[in-house]
């Protein structure tokens, strides 16, 4: 080999080396980027929907078991139970939400029947009422494979979910109203939503001041640390303020039922169906404007001297079309890990989503989506 072609080769050599170590060099400084950009093409089927809540150079660890799993998803155009396919057998527990409480009475015991191996136990907490927040606080802490909620989720939950390696997914499945619940005999055509707040946070203390007879006003409420319900109220009602110092805190909607029948002047909020199967309170019509208030029921409306014979019914017409103003979706929450917990919780919410789950909604006192 000549003198010139060792000299030229071993230039190549040299360059070759320098551009590898400018490569490497651009790569460290870059923490990794680059790499990490390309390796996510062959990253599994994980949920990116919140890793905005990160900041740029906190590394989110992947559940390996996760991102390995196939991806599921929802089978919502099932026309009966039999019919959803992918139920996995096993004892499941689950929990969450009171207001879900119509749900599960007609719908469970069906599912059941239908998947005997597809076992549902619900749990409450060990400590506290059962509520949303309970239930979605006991699957981060994996204490139930899913949960139901009349709420939606947090951004503190989407990110306490990441740091302990899984995602968590909302599936909508129901809307329900809230209906406002006070005396039969107290004689008001209805309240607007902004009477409604200054009732709630303490500026309204007298029925006459919002067209009704000179009477006292007391309003009850279940605390909010443990109810969707609440939450929904404080955060659409009340626009973020907070229950007035003369708010009365009953423990459940039985207590908070049970006080406005035996007070006059009482008012209380809950879930349609709670309200509107009772025979010793009323619903009163709701609106935006004074002259558009909207009623919950069916009119006419029911008198208590007619029920239980006859019952108020839900004016589904009204939910659906948005003129009852206090409305909101019911979720199934699902713990994405790529576990049997995450296809229990898609499997649930799946068979509520059937053509036969959303009819039972109906029955069970809610509007269905479908």
């Amino acid at each position: 080999m000549s003198q010139k072609t060792t000299e030229t080769t071993i230039l190549v050599l040299l360059l070759l080396t320098a551009a590898g170590l400018i490569c490497l060099g651009f790569w460290w400084a870059s923490d990794g980027s680059a790499f990490e950009s390309v390796s996510n093409l062959f990253v599994g089927p994980r949920d990116r929907s919140r890793e905005k809540l990160q900041k740029p150079h906190d590394k989110i660890q992947p559940f390996t078991p996760y991102n390995k799993a196939p991806i599921l998803t929802v089978h919502d155009k099932a026309q009966t139970f039999a019919q959803v396919p992918n139920i996995p057998p096993g004892l499941f527990s689950y929990g969450g939400s009171t207001t879900w409480a119509p749900i599960r009475k007609t719908l469970d015991p069906m599912i059941q029947t239908t998947w005997p191996h597809f076992r549902l136990r619900y749990t409450h907490p060990v400590i506290g009422k059962p509520g949303s927040g309970f239930g979605i606080k006991m699957v981060l802490q994996n204490q139930l494979a899913f949960s139901e909620s009349s709420r939606p989720l947090k951004e503190k939950e989407y990110q306490e979910a990441q740091q302990r390696g899984f995602s968590l997914k909302e599936i909508p499945v129901a809307i329900d109203g809230i209906a406002i619940a006070v005396h039969p005999n107290l004689k008001i055509p209805g309240l607007t939503v902004a009477q409604l707040k200054d009732i709630y946070i303490g500026k309204i203390n007298n029925w006459k001041q919002v067209g009704g007879p000179n009477l006292p006003l007391t309003p009850y409420s279940r605390p909010i640390e443990v109810s969707g319900t609440v939450e929904f109220f404080v955060d659409n009602v009340l626009q973020g303020g907070k229950l007035g110092n003369k708010v009365k805190i009953v423990d459940d909607t039985t207590r908070g039922l049970r006080k406005v029948a035996s007070d006059p002047g009482g008012i209380y909020y809950a879930t349609a169906i709670d309200v509107l199967s009772q025979c010793s309170v009323k619903s009163l019509p709701i609106g935006y404007e004074a002259d558009q208030l909207i009623p919950l029921y069916k009119k006419p409306l029911v008198k208590p001297s007619q029920c239980p014979n006859q019952r108020n019914r839900l004016n589904m017409a009204a939910i659906q079309s948005g003129q009852y103003p206090m409305t909101r979706r019911l979720f199934v929450i699902v713990k994405q890990n790529g576990l049997q917990d995450e296809r229990a919780g898609m499997a649930y919410a799946a068979l509520l989503l059937s053509t036969q789950g959303q009819k039972l909604i109906n029955k069970a006192g809610f509007v269905s989506l479908r």
